[in-house]
């Protein structure tokens, strides 16, 4: 049986639980992983099992290898380049932690918090040329405890990634691979109507006034 061979850009947790899903897999072969330098977690898996890294920031079109089947980010921050997703057979999936297409954005669980949104979830999705705009490959949701909106709202997210967003993230992503080494494809459009992009968080004063106003008329008081 040939198996189909994947390449993983990652980094921390998530990365590195990925990749094991994927040298779990029985019709999987990880051809190479681009990672951070000194990477802790899918770099340090990706030095154990001798697999080929191409150092986060640099991939390209030139760097990853030939032949591969299928992309996967998980917890990525190396933009893929048009010539880059196209140079595998298959495509490149992505898990964001959001109902896409709503929250796309590197803050998408902060924003659901800030947000007051009543339920979240997870989106297993075909990158394009657009930021988090890809077809649906799978989805899942999740509801969010109130408890959550009195934290700090990045401490809340961390919560909600950690107990919810994140496992859901190992589920999505082991049925998409299933599907995909079976033959199949779901791709589903996204919705634009319901579409919403927010700003990174951690980007100082970004949007500063917006933010006081948002957290001001979101409050439970108001």
């Amino acid at each position: 049986m040939k198996k189909v061979k994947v390449f993983i850009s990652g980094q921390k947790w998530f990365g590195q639980e990925v990749f094991r899903l994927c040298l779990d897999h029985d019709k999987i072969e990880v051809a190479g992983v681009c990672a951070p330098v000194g990477d802790k977690y899918i770099g340090a898996l990706a030095r154990l099992f001798d697999v080929p890294i191409v150092p986060a920031g640099s991939l390209n079109y030139e760097t990853m290898p030939e032949g591969i089947d299928l992309g996967i980010t998980a917890h990525s921050f190396d933009y893929i380049g048009k010539r880059t997703r196209y140079k595998t057979r298959l495509g490149w999936i992505g898990y964001h932690p959001s109902l896409l297409p709503r929250h796309r954005g590197r803050s998408s669980i902060e924003w659901a918090i800030r947000m007051r949104d009543h339920i979240t979830g997870g989106t297993v999705f075909w990158l394009n040329s657009g930021i988090d705009r890809g077809d649906i490959a799978k989805q899942d949701w999740c509801w969010i405890d109130p408890a959550l909106y009195a934290m700090e709202p990045k401490k809340a997210a961390r919560r909600l990634w950690e107990d919810e967003l994140l496992p859901m993230g190992k589920r999505l992503m082991t049925d998409a691979l299933d599907d995909i080494t079976s033959g199949i494809m779901n791709k589903t459009p996204q919705d634009n109507r319901f579409s919403t992009f927010e700003p990174n968080t951690d980007v100082k004063d970004i949007y500063k006034p917006d933010l006081l106003m948002l957290e001001k008329y979101a409050s439970p008081s108001n």
